[in-house]
């Protein structure tokens, strides 16, 4: 115990000198790496372990925090918005999310990283699943929904991925069969009903603030 209180741990930091060095040497190797162009940015050639994991995280944290105080809609879970984003879904996301049964596309296949298949990954909240539809997610080929659909609709395929990790093939095939046909007059449809996209006058992010 007394070897403990006498440790001086002053003398075992790295000194001023040290840290410097140590933060000119990686600001240079990081400029090095970045203007010889040495990494390969080819969607074709996976990130190293260290580099996936930071960006992995940095886009998991990222969406957690700006989706921190977005609220569902009372009827998420009703059938008339699951059957709406049935369609949207099967028209919008199929290429590169794919659905229960579908085999991979040419572009699933091409994208790096990959598009979690929603049928078997839905780990996300229904807030954050709202966020990723709306704005997308850079560096993975996810667009920005909420530039062209109201958060209304998105709110309907946040409702439909809800159930599509449950769901069998035969199912899948008979919620898209039984759901509107037409986008483009569902868009009109939802257009005509909201002024405003649901969620923007609360400052276009789906959040409910409190004032």
């Amino acid at each position: 115990m007394a070897a403990i209180r006498n440790f001086d741990h002053r003398k075992h930091l790295p000194s001023v000198s040290f840290i410097v060095v140590a933060a000119i040497a990686i600001t240079i190797f990081a400029a090095v790496l970045i203007y010889t162009g040495v990494y390969n940015i080819g969607a074709d050639a996976p990130h190293t372990r260290a580099v996936y994991s930071l960006l992995d995280t940095i886009r998991d944290r990222s969406i957690a925090v700006h989706a921190r105080g977005i609220k569902p809609p009372a009827d998420l879970a009703s059938a008339e918005r699951v059957s709406r984003g049935a369609g949207l879904y099967d028209e919008m996301c199929t290429g590169c999310h794919l659905a229960p049964g579908m085999e991979p596309t040419e572009l699933s296949q091409g994208l790096y990283p990959q598009a979690p298949e929603l049928a078997e990954h839905a780990h996300h909240s229904d807030a954050q699943k709202f966020w990723m539809i709306k704005h997308g997610v850079k560096l993975t080929a996810m667009p920005a929904w909420g530039k062209t659909h109201s958060d209304d609709l998105i709110w309907d395929m946040v409702a439909f991925v809800d159930r599509l990790s449950n769901m069998t093939p035969a199912q899948y095939k008979a919620i898209v069969a039984n759901a509107p046909a037409d986008h483009d007059e569902m868009m009109k449809e939802d257009e005509g009903a909201n002024t405003k996209p649901a969620g923007e006058a609360h400052g276009g992010d789906g959040h409910d603030h409190q004032h």
